[in-house]
């Protein structure tokens, strides 16, 4: 059994039911995930996982972490949260620290490039869906679509290319709000279930591309993300 003085607190509920629904987004992607938990100043923690896109997700919430930066399976993580126990602790399991590979990106100093409806987020999603049909095997999509460069965006501070692999992880990771009348009747990506003024914000540092969602963000490695992402 793992340490009591290693744990996660969650007393909000919604902090913890949102939580709970990254990692259980996580688990559907990889059901040997692994979530590193990052303790962040004003009693926030911020949840982490590789997507297997090449891409980080993450989603903060607040609570405190001990050690005040750990890594669990994500399975584990989830039954921790399904057993809450009365004092608001969440145990994580095993510690999987061994099992994070790379650094993760700073927590500031991104530079805000331009913000894109989320719509248009939700139509290159529909389209890469149905390309990946096409052309993807058991593996999935093809290198080549994950690759290619859907969204351009420019600034005084830059230009940034967005790749269809941070659209495929904002989507699976369900960071984009919808309907929950669309999601009841399995619409799945349908743009018109997205209210017109909802944006997601592109932000970029010269190492890093980060995209924030209304419910989490993504981030992808500028250059060459074999050297940072399993």
């Amino acid at each position: 059994m793992s340490s009591p003085e290693r744990g996660i607190w969650l007393e909000d509920a919604t902090h913890r039911e949102d939580l709970a629904t990254f990692v259980e987004r996580a688990v559907r992607l990889d059901d040997a995930a692994v979530i590193r938990l990052r303790e962040r100043s004003k009693g926030l923690v911020v949840a982490w996982v590789a997507t297997g896109f090449d891409v980080l997700a993450s989603r903060v919430v607040a609570g405190r972490v001990r050690p005040a930066d750990l890594s669990a399976g994500a399975d584990a993580l989830a039954d921790g949260l399904g057993a809450m126990d009365r004092s608001g602790r969440v145990d994580p399991g095993f510690p999987m620290d061994s099992a994070w590979r790379g650094v993760l990106p700073p927590d500031t100093g991104f530079a805000h490039i331009d913000d894109v409806p989320a719509r248009v987020v939700l139509e290159l999603a529909q389209r890469g869906v149905v390309l990946a049909k096409e052309h993807g095997s058991t593996h999935g999509p093809p290198v080549s679509l994950l690759d290619q460069e859907v969204l351009a965006v420019s600034s005084p501070q830059g230009d940034v290319a967005i790749p269809m692999r941070c659209v495929f992880a904002l989507t699976a990771m369900g960071f984009l709000p919808q309907s929950s009348a669309a999601a009841g009747q399995g619409m799945g990506l349908d743009p018109d279930t997205v209210a017109a003024d909802e944006i997601v914000r592109v932000r970029a540092l010269p190492a890093w591309l980060r995209i924030d969602a209304r419910f989490g963000s993504v981030y992808r490695r500028r250059g060459d993300p074999a050297v940072v992402l399993r």
